[in-house]
């Protein structure tokens, strides 16, 4: 099955009319919408709104009629739009296109407020709410009953997995402050998980996690005691001699790569075997910064087939370089895929922008998807197009 595909909300198929936008795709000479089923909020800037400029999203809800009877104590909020349409049934009775379900996985502020005892925790026992832990039995109940929910309730060809794992500190809360400056080394203590789930299930695997909590709390508390900054360069080297002189630190965080593996495949394992299950394996730049999110790539593309890295990179030549990159890791195993940004801040030329769907081409990335309809300007859409024609010459 091919997957020349545009990534979209339901708020701008609906302004549209799911319809007209299918007839602007097929026009493109895109061959699948990958829609968002669950997301979390947002302040987007949408070039060609009608109905507004400027769209603030429901946070944590689904677009789609979930069953509550298939989750566990954790439940889908349905977004409001559902009162009226429903955008993904449309999509799927349109039938000219594919419908492939992109959905947000454990980034959920609205649950995780509900949730609390299922969210990430740090060291010092805060809670990070906006990202639910791969380790919770409830989280996981709910990651698995959006991918069956949603594939036996709509006639979709494929699923796309965004934040299977642990999110890093830095990312996912509204207006995040702070008045000294962030570096490597202690955003990546701080984004590590100490929750009762972690702790209990790493010691379940002989892993001394509550001694690396403590010299967490110590190392964090000593630093942030201190009138000391860590140069950008001088933090990443840090992080990984830690990474590397902490065998138990080490083994934690190889830990936190089986319990999101484990995720995908028990996903995989009880969703239909006709849908494609791929994974967005990371919110880092470049890709191979996924591991600390618990994503290992290899492990990844065993478990569910395939892997759609964001080639988020301004230029052709870095686009180039990641694919070098997640190749070697991939070793051959599983199918890769790619999602460009056909505009700022990658590429604002259009030249740029074809020379790096011409280097996923030739490296032998033949099914690409864009992102996002809603967010693009009319001349950066149209580009997609142009891209179509070099996938047609390595077809």
């Amino acid at each position: 099955m091919s997957y020349r595909a545009i990534y979209t909300y339901a708020w701008d198929l609906a302004e549209e009319g799911v319809s007209k936008a299918t007839d602007q795709f097929l026009k493109l000479g895109l061959d699948t919408v990958t829609m968002a089923g669950s997301y979390h909020a947002g302040k987007f800037l949408r070039p060609h709104g009608r109905s507004g400029k400027i769209y603030f999203p429901e946070d944590g809800t689904v677009y789609f009629n979930a069953d509550p009877a298939r989750y566990g104590a954790i439940k889908p909020v349905a977004n409001t739009m559902l009162q009226e349409r429903d955008t993904l049934r449309e999509l799927t009775d349109d039938k000219r296109m594919a419908v492939n379900v992109w959905l947000v996985l454990l980034h959920n502020t609205l649950l995780g407020s509900a949730h609390p005892e299922a969210a990430v925790t740090n060291a010092f026992g805060d809670k990070y709410i906006y990202s639910l832990c791969p380790s919770a039995p409830a989280a996981r109940a709910y990651a698995l009953g959006l991918a069956r929910d949603v594939t036996e309730s709509y006639d979709v060809s494929g699923l796309s997995l965004e934040t299977p794992g642990f999110l890093p500190y830095a990312h996912g809360y509204h207006h995040e402050f702070a008045l000294n400056a962030s570096n490597r080394w202690l955003d990546s203590l701080l984004g590590l998980c100490f929750c009762d789930h972690c702790v209990k299930d790493a010691e379940g695997e002989g892993i001394d996690v509550r001694r690396v909590k403590a010299d967490v709390v110590r190392d964090v508390s000593d630093y942030l005691a201190s009138d000391v900054d860590f140069p950008a360069d001088m933090a990443d080297a840090f992080w990984h001699a830690d990474t590397q002189g902490d065998e138990e630190l080490s083994e934690f965080l190889r830990w936190r790569t089986e319990v999101v593996t484990s995720v995908i495949s028990e996903i995989r394992k009880n969703v239909r075997k006709d849908v494609n299950i791929a994974i967005i394996p990371s919110v880092a730049r470049p890709t191979g910064g996924a591991w600390y999110e618990g994503s290992d790539l290899k492990a990844q593309a065993e478990a569910a087939g395939i892997i759609e890295a964001c080639f988020y990179e301004p230029g052709a030549a870095r686009v180039k370089a990641d694919l070098f990159d997640i190749k070697r890791r991939l070793r051959g195993v599983g199918q890769l895929r790619g999602i460009m940004r056909p505009a700022h801040p990658d590429f604002p030329g259009e030249a740029e922008f074809l020379a790096g769907v011409e280097v996923l081409a030739a490296g032998g990335v033949k099914e690409l998807a864009f992102y996002n309809w809603g967010h693009l300007r009319q001349a950066n859409v149209e580009r997609i197009g142009k891209a179509m024609k070099i996938l047609d010459r390595y077809a």
